[in-house]
């Protein structure tokens, strides 16, 4: 039997061939995925998403992407990229998406910093009606962030990369790295953090992070590590808007506060009446925006994910110290 040769994404160089597909550009890098554009045998423009070599192979890694494809077969929105296929070949699993002209949400943030009440707004509720239909189809996406909405030369947002999404009754797949299975940190919800599964409401937690940063130019919890933004989604008062951002009217803050609350009860149920809030927001009465009234929110217990987190990290380090001993040792021997 003839062996098998990957085809590596550090291969994947503009000019090289996946199958039909010539690769024309790398696009994207993610945690377990490099994303390329490419153009097929009749010179259609297409997205391919490819693991990373060191998973190429793994039964997991075609069962996700399998799972990716059959989740987002379900949705059928303007504002969610639309994927194509994926290979049925098992030992180099890869997804074919539609291209998508534009940039990504970050991409544009980096540039602009702030964004004005208006544009914040519009793109809030597109992220809320594209989450909707999702939402309506019983999936949840979980890892919504900048990186993975794209922004069109018109401004029309696109939710992509549901990677690490679920659909209610689907079976539960886990990355073997559990920062890829869980999340980002500064865009995941406090029950997220505390190793629950989630719901419509943790992307809801999600858009709330979002719309803060677009008018703040900041995410609201900031950390030298991923433990001590982790520590603050679930503690830590949100810090006022206005206070950083002038600019925003006291509604738009409100809408943004209930996204970001720490129980999810007292949270939009979903992104549909998110949505609603921000169609409407000039016409909401003032009076169910009080500030200063998270101290009514008990935080949730310190998880058991916490602790694993803190003996990870501090692990790690002691990993560092000793590989740093060991090669000055070896040095200092050598210079002897």
């Amino acid at each position: 039997m003839a062996e098998v040769v990957l085809v590596t994404t550090a291969e994947l160089q503009p000019g090289a061939k996946l199958d039909q597909f010539t690769i024309v550009e790398a696009i994207g890098h993610g945690a377990f995925s490099d994303v390329f554009l490419a153009e097929d045998s009749n010179g259609r423009q297409v997205v391919l998403k490819c693991p990373h070599e060191s998973i190429m192979g793994d039964v997991s890694t075609f069962d996700r992407f399998r799972r990716e494809l059959e989740i987002s077969k379900h949705l059928h929105h303007p504002g969610i990229q639309r994927p194509i296929d994926f290979t049925s070949d098992r030992s180099r699993p890869y997804m074919i998406m539609e291209y998508i002209t534009g940039e990504t949400l970050r991409a544009l943030l980096a540039r602009e910093k702030r964004l004005s009440v208006d544009r914040t707004v519009d793109f809030g509720e597109q992220l809320a009606s594209a989450m909707a239909h999702a939402h309506s189809q019983g999936v949840v996406h979980r890892d919504l962030k900048p990186e993975n909405v794209l922004v069109t030369p018109d401004g029309k947002l696109v939710v992509t990369d549901f990677g690490v999404a679920f659909m209610a009754g689907a079976r539960r797949l886990t990355w073997r790295w559990f920062s890829t299975a869980l999340g980002t940190p500064d865009y995941m919800s406090p029950e997220q953090i505390q190793g629950k599964r989630g719901d419509a409401r943790s992307d809801v937690y999600a858009i709330g992070v979002m719309l803060y940063e677009m008018l703040a130019g900041r995410v609201p919890w900031e950390g030298d590590n991923a433990l001590s933004v982790m520590s603050q989604h679930i503690s830590a008062p949100v810090p006022p808007l206005h206070e950083i951002n002038s600019a925003v009217p006291p509604p738009i803050e409100g809408i943004i506060r209930k996204c970001l609350r720490k129980n999810p009860d007292e949270r939009y149920e979903d992104a549909t009446t998110l949505q609603t809030d921000l169609g409407n927001w000039r016409d909401l009465p003032l009076t169910q925006f009080i500030f200063g009234d998270e101290q009514t929110i008990s935080p949730p217990a310190r998880s058991d994910l916490q602790l694993i987190l803190l003996i990870f990290g501090i692990s790690a380090a002691f990993l560092t110290a000793s590989i740093f001993l060991l090669v000055l040792a070896f040095l200092i021997g050598h210079a002897h």
